[in-house]
């Protein structure tokens, strides 16, 4: 939250490196809802990222859309 679409990218990026090595399953991404620019280019890069099985908005109690649900491969 509070960050540029690039920025935010970046740090997902970092954070899905961690959490492969962590050998998780699922991860939550806190984006926040503010304009959905961050959302925007954290869900392009998902759609590019190999080790991304899934992911989508939160649900009622998850964050609905100010975070998303990642599914790792």
């Amino acid at each position: 939250r509070g960050m540029t679409g690039d920025e935010g990218v970046a740090m997902v990026d970092r954070f899905l490196d961690d959490a492969v090595m962590a050998h998780l399953t699922t991860v939550t991404i806190i984006h926040g809802k503010g304009t959905g620019a961050v959302r925007k280019a954290v869900h392009a890069y998902l759609k590019r990222c190999k080790g991304v099985a899934s992911f989508r908005l939160g649900r009622y109690g998850e964050g609905e859309d100010g975070v998303t649900i990642v599914e790792l491969s």
